[in-house]
């Protein structure tokens, strides 16, 4: 979800990556959120983080919580913005943890880039 809200919002300012600790699959739940904001995140893949040459990266930013961070060039400025794992959620609020972890992230690239 990051990704598509920070390709959608911030459009040809930037090159967006993502990538976690391990890849699996888009969650549906997530490609639902997204739609319900107009963004059509279908055709993403989750990669892993070993898949993103990092020393050609300005900036990376955390989302991990409870989870455990994947490691990170020293060189490279960080940004560290726990989110909850929406997938982690019980399933009766699960749709609800994604809409509301999509609107924390879209308040925060929103808030961060405007500062920039």
């Amino acid at each position: 979800m990051a990704e598509g809200l920070a390709r959608h919002l911030l459009r040809d300012q930037l090159e967006v990556q993502s990538a976690g600790s391990r890849a699996t699959v888009v969650n549906p739940l997530a490609i639902e959120a997204m739609a319900e904001i107009g963004i059509d995140i279908r055709h993403h893949r989750s990669r892993s983080v070993t898949e993103v040459d990092t020393s050609k990266l300005d900036l990376i930013i955390s989302l991990c919580a409870e989870e455990v961070c994947p490691l990170v060039p020293a060189a490279v400025k960080k940004l560290h913005w726990p989110v909850e794992d929406p997938a982690s959620m019980p399933e009766h609020g699960r749709k609800e943890a994604f809409r509301r972890v999509r609107d924390q992230l879209k308040d925060r690239i929103l808030d961060y880039w405007d500062k920039q």
